[in-house]
Order: structure tokens, then sequence, then C-alpha cells
């Protein structure tokens, strides 16, 4: 079949179809891996892989996007609400177009989520360079913008030639199917390279149906695996995203259930049970509560399923006893080893239940589940709490999670991303569905929030009925906001509500808190202000949503009622306090000056080395 390049590659993605269990529990049907594409064209994309995507409009839906960063962010959330399940491909032209990419790239690489990356590149022969956009390097002509790709990236090719779609193509969807290895890929497509023909094999584009890849762990490490749970005292699971990417959530919960271990929650894997589940004890880490944090502090045997145990959720590893044995569950072997971790390298589905298997009638100590029971219902007390109104205005975050939470279903799903909100929300957010929930806090992407809020809305819009929630603060929100628009014209439904805290009101408390002087994070203390202020409502309802600002509990529950009648994007614009914050108990390292002339950061520095003192050491 004699065909350009880029039509090759549009063929190919078309070609792809996967088995997809759309919700948890749900029986597995067809769909395809590649649902649609996020694009915006220019010189670079529009001529080749622009006519080829629009000759096959009705085979691969192409959504307009407003800023590249925004559409792969939104492919990034979209395959995270899929569960790793089906991918999204983001095209843009040659170079800001390419280089608008790069920081979503960053937050699919540190979240290991799929996305596929199809960026415009210079003429492969030179002869016109150099050409609008192009960045010049003066002692290597080959290396073009798109090379800042690579540190972000698990797989990266530029083709120079049509001929190495036929391998390249193939292994960038085996990488970003592959539950070790995935995150996202990228491609270069010369301009003149992509509307080169070549004679390609029929079969290359012959339907694929793929299939979950389930590694199954090694019988060895299985076996030692089971022996330090049996000798344990204290155990606890920490359920990563990876639970969510096995659609191991009910063999997580009937595996708690069975052994009698208390399971916390990382950011990621936070919904993999429900809130009233008997063994759940709640969001571990800096971002967690002390009802977790206790519960990690005091077990002897930890294991890890699907988590790569980043710093929030170890507490920069001070949260858990010295001579704590882990065992790390994951698919990666990267991530399996990590602190003298016994590895279990495979599915984490089959891997509990292998383990479940070996370990037959045993359960925990007695004592140690009534442990984890008790901290449960600490953790209820304190979420109460932190939510009750006290007639103030303006609302606490926690209040508004609250209010939020008094109206949601089990199929309804929120997500965050930056700022005060992932601590507020991974503590006082009780999960009502399995799946349910995101805070990017991987790359911890300012912008993720509306760009991501757009993304998973396409998502789960296929699936349930349930609605979409963004929670962004005013300076997430001032940074990246026009996907509002993206929502609105694509017919995609979310609420977003904006907390305005006037300023990155998080930073100022970390500013403060070791030590340092308020400083250029709040807007008072921005030099030169002026008074003005963003009115957020009149800002999204210029953009095509329903908007509106509120100021009491009464009038974000009436808001709430409202938007879930409405079939179009809404916002809702708060103050919220500036510094009434839900505490989560874990130690965190941040670099704190060592001498300084001011007395509160030698303080702060103090604090930090004594902290210190409780790290474990490890790899």
């Amino acid at each position: 079949m004699k065909l350009t390049t880029a039509e090759a590659i549009v063929r190919y993605l078309i070609a792809q179809r996967v088995m997809v269990e759309p919700t948890p529990g749900a029986d597995p049907v067809e769909m395809p891996l590649f649902p649609g594409v996020y694009a915006i064209f220019g010189h670079g994309n529009v001529t080749s892989l622009g006519h080829s995507l629009e000759m096959h409009r009705d085979e691969i839906p192409v959504w307009r996007g407003q800023n590249e960063q925004g559409m792969a962010l939104a492919g990034v959330a979209y395959a995270k609400a899929m569960r790793r399940q089906q991918i999204m491909v983001a095209t843009s032209s040659v170079g800001p177009g390419a280089t608008n990419m790069v920081t979503a790239a960053g937050v699919a690489m540190a979240n290991r989520l799929p996305l596929l990356l199809i960026a415009g590149d210079t003429f492969h022969s030179r002869l016109p360079d150099p050409v609008l956009q192009q960045v010049e390097h003066f002692g290597d002509p080959s290396t073009t913008v798109n090379d800042s790709f690579k540190p972000v990236v698990r797989f990266w090719d530029r083709i120079t030639h049509p001929a190495q779609v036929l391998s390249s193509l193939p292994q960038a969807v085996a990488m970003m199917r592959d539950p070790a290895d995935c995150g996202p890929a990228f491609l270069g497509l010369p301009q003149d390279v992509a509307a080169m023909a070549y004679d390609f094999p029929e079969e290359f584009f012959e339907v694929t149906v793929h299939e979950p890849i389930r590694p199954r762990p090694d019988v060895t490490q299985l076996d030692r695996a089971v022996e330090a749970l049996r000798n344990a005292e204290r155990p606890l699971i920490i359920a990563g995203g990876g639970v969510h990417y096995s659609l191991a959530e009910s063999n997580l919960a009937e595996f708690a259930l069975r052994h009698g271990i208390p399971v916390v929650e990382t950011v990621a894997g936070k919904s993999s049970l429900l809130a009233d589940h008997p063994r759940y004890g709640g969001p571990i880490g800096v971002t967690g509560a002390a009802a977790a944090n206790v519960l990690a502090a005091e077990a002897d045997v930890v294991l890890a399923v699907g988590s790569r145990l980043e710093d929030f959720t170890t507490g920069s590893w001070t949260a858990f006893a010295h001579d704590a044995q882990f065992i790390g569950l994951n698919a990666a072997r990267f991530d399996a080893v990590k602190h003298r971790s016994l590895p279990v390298v495979g599915d984490a589905r089959e891997g509990l239940r292998d383990i479940s298997e070996r370990l037959g009638g045993w359960r925990a100590a007695s004592a140690w589940t009534d442990r984890g029971t008790e901290m449960q219902h600490d953790l209820d007390r304190f979420i109460t709490s932190r939510a009750e109104l006290d007639g103030e205005v303006p609302l606490s975050y926690a209040q508004i999670i609250g209010v939020l939470h008094d109206q949601a279903t089990p199929d309804d799903y929120v997500l965050t991303a930056s700022g005060g909100l992932p601590g507020e929300l991974n503590i006082t957010w009780s999960s009502l569905g399995i799946g349910t929930f995101d805070c990017e806090y991987g790359f911890s992407c300012m912008g993720y929030e509306v760009s991501g809020g757009w993304g998973a809305a396409m998502a789960r819009a296929s699936v349930t009925d349930g609605d979409v929630y963004v929670l962004v603060g005013d300076g997430a929100y001032l940074m990246m906001n026009s996907d509002i628009f993206s929502a609105a014209l694509s017919g995609a439904k979310m609420t977003v509500l904006v907390c305005d805290n006037e300023g990155y009101a998080v930073i100022e408390r970390l500013q403060v808190g070791q030590g340092g002087a308020s400083y250029n994070n709040m807007l008072r203390d921005a030099r030169g202000d002026s008074g003005a202020r963003v009115d957020f409502a009149a800002h999204a309802a210029a953009m095509g949503a329903h908007a509106v600002t509120v100021s009491t509990a009464q009038e974000l529950a009436a808001a709430l009622v409202d938007a879930r009648t409405r079939a179009t994007t809404c916002v809702i614009s708060m103050k919220v306090r500036e510094s009434d914050w839900t505490e989560g108990g874990a130690f965190w390292q941040i670099g704190v000056p060592e001498v300084s002339d001011r007395a509160s950061v030698v303080e702060a520095r103090g604090r930090l080395d004594e902290g210190l003192k409780t790290q474990r050491r490890g790899v």
C-alpha cells in the first residue's frame, strides 16, 4: 500500500484495539486503544498528519486544544481516568508548539502514565534550513528542540525514513502498554519525511486486539514475601497507583479482609478502597492523615503494592521504623527493590492472589487488626471535625471539601494537582467509589487541574453518568485555564471549584514555616501590587462556562445542586481562608539554609536536622 508516512501512522493507530474494563468490576469490552487525538495544527503537522487525520475523522476523532501543554495534560488525565487502558495522542507543530508539551511529558513520566506525543520537526534534508521556529545548534546540526523530550519520555524516536514506522510504532505501543515500563512515547516527524510515500505491507494495518498484560511473580520471591508476612506482628499494606492500573481494587479489598491487615493509600492509590472498608487506614505521608502515619510508624512489615514510594508517601523516609521490612510488589523491578525491599516483581492483581494463596488462613494478630480499626475511627472523627462549619466566611479548604462530599455520589470523580488542595483533599475526602480520585502529585503540575479535568470528563463520559469535579487554586487557575473553553467547545462537562486565597498560599506556608519572611507569594507581597484582582466567574463565563461566585456553605451547596442539572461546564468561584490548614503529621525534608542571619531560619534548620535523625538509610 503506497502511503505517506503520516497516513501510515494514522492507519496503524486506528487498527489498534484493546479490551477495556470500563468501570471497576465491569465486563471487558473492545474499544480503540487510541480513542482520539488532541491537536493544534501548524507547519510541521497540518499538511501531512493533519490531512490524514481529517481523512479518517470518523475513525479517530480530533479535539482542538488551546495550548499544547494543556491538551497533552488532558491526555495524561484521560489515561489516569481509564486506568491506563487507553492512550490519547497529542500532536503539535515544530518549535514552541512542541516544547509546550515537554511539561506534560514530565507529568506522564513521573506518574507512569501512557501518552503518545507526535511533534512536527525540521526538514530531514536540511535543504531549506533554517526554517521558521528552528533553533540551530552550531556544533550539532542534527539537534532540534524535540531532543528536549528525551529526559521526560520512556520512548523517543525521530522518523527519518518512512520504513522506520514499521519498527518504531509497535515498539512505542508495546512500551506504553507494558505495566513495568509504562510512560509517554515521543515521535518527531520531520516535515519532508511526513510527506514521503512508501510501499507499506498491508499486514501492518491489520486490526490488533490487545489484552491486559499480567506478568506473574517469581515463585522464590513469593515464598520470601510470604515468610516475612507470616513472621510479622504488625503488617501494613500501602496501596499505590499500581493497584488501579492492575484493576486489582477488589483483590486488595478481599486480601485485607481475609488476612486482617490495615491498608493505607498513597495519593496515586487513593480510592483503591472505599472509605468505609473495615481495613481502610487512611492516606499516608506528608499529605496524609495522622492515623495512617501512626500505623506506618508502628508497622514491622510493609507490603507496598504498586507504589514508587516517593517522599510524600514515606515522609522523606522518616515515616517507618528503621528495622521495618518492606516487600515491594510491583510490575517495575526499579520500584520493587527500593529500600532493601524483598522484591515481588509482577502484576499487582496476580501477586496479591499468589501471596494470599500461600498465606492460606493466616491472619495478622487480632490486636493489630483492632489497632487499624481504632485508627480508622480516629480518622473519621478528624475528618468530621475539619469539615464542620463554624459560621465564618471565607470557608476553609476542608469545609469546602465537606460541602462537596455531601453532594457527591459514588459515580463522581474528583481531581486536583497543586498548592494546598492535594493535602486537604487527600486527607479529608472519603472515597465513595473505586477509582474516582485523581490528585496529580507525582509532578505536582500547576495547571494540570483544568486541563486534566477536561481529559477526565471526556474519559468518564463514555463509562458513567457521574460528574467530574475539579478543585483548583487561584494561582494554578491563572497559570492555565483555557481548557475551560476546550470543555465548553467539545461539550465535555466538568464542574470547576476555584478556591481563591489571593496567592500561592501553600508555598507561603512553607516559606514562613521554614523561617523565611513572607515574600513574593501572596498578591499583597507582589512588587507594585496595585490592588488589581481577578473576577474568576466573569473570566470563566467569557470562555463559555456557566459561572457563579459564592461565599457561604449554603450558597456553595446550592451552586453544586444547580451545576449537576446543567449539561455544560460550570465554574464556582469562592474566597478561601489563607492559612487554615489540615495537618498531615509526617516529616518532609526540604532544603533549609545551614547558615543564616535570620534567627528563625537557624531554628528551622535545627528542626530539620532533628527530623533527619529518624531518616532510614537506603537506596
